[in-house]
């Protein structure tokens, strides 16, 4: 289970920095914008997380995997910038997994800081949408979260989710559960339509 969490978790830093240096092209801003912001969105929510739970240095600090494999995707990225388009919708899938399973990383790292189960699940919150709201911001947008859009809610729903069943299974297959709920929400609610009441 380890190695394919660490496959999709790959994936999944793909997933958010290429959103992040397409959002960031959008803009029109030059290559060392863009790669500012593919970097903050990838691991913005993770840092905020490990800042929070006195974690330092920061996880992108001690392994160098992460910001490697983010500098050859926006690199990628710009030279590929005019196909990118034509995978949204896997680059979708692969963001809405991404989510459910940094959700869950998140929630972890707060389990193994031996906080309570509801710190833990706002930690897997921030973990999995926080970069994008870091991303917003410097790109003078409204951050996702607080719009109509489903996708912080995904993760409390997740995160709780994971608690509840942790009765009823063991932990790694919990996990499992909880991240395909995550990502099964932030699908459906795109698919369908589905948003929160906007007051």
């Amino acid at each position: 289970m380890f190695s394919i969490l660490n496959i999709i978790e790959l994936l999944g830093t793909i997933a958010f920095a290429i959103s992040g240096a397409f959002s960031a092209m959008q803009k029109r801003l030059d290559a060392f914008g863009v790669l500012v912001i593919a970097f903050i969105t990838a691991i913005g929510g993770g840092t905020i997380r490990d800042i929070l739970i006195g974690y330092t240095p920061v996880s992108w600090m001690r392994n160098l995997h992460g910001p490697i494999v983010i500098t050859i995707t926006v690199v990628a990225a710009i030279i590929f910038k005019k196909y990118i388009k034509s995978f949204k919708v896997t680059l979708f899938l692969f963001d809405a997994l991404g989510l459910g399973l940094f959700t869950l990383i998140g929630l972890q790292k707060g389990l193994d800081a031996g906080l309570r189960p509801v710190v833990c699940i706002i930690l897997g919150t921030i973990t999995g949408s926080f970069g994008g709201v870091l991303r917003d911001i410097l790109l003078n947008n409204i951050p996702l979260i607080f719009r109509k859009e489903i996708y912080a809610t995904a993760c409390l729903i997740g995160g709780s989710a994971y608690f509840i069943l942790l009765s009823f299974m063991n932990a790694d297959w919990a996990k499992i559960v909880a991240i395909s709920l995550v990502c099964s929400l932030r699908i459906l609610a795109v698919r369908y339509d589905l948003r929160l009441p906007v007051l």
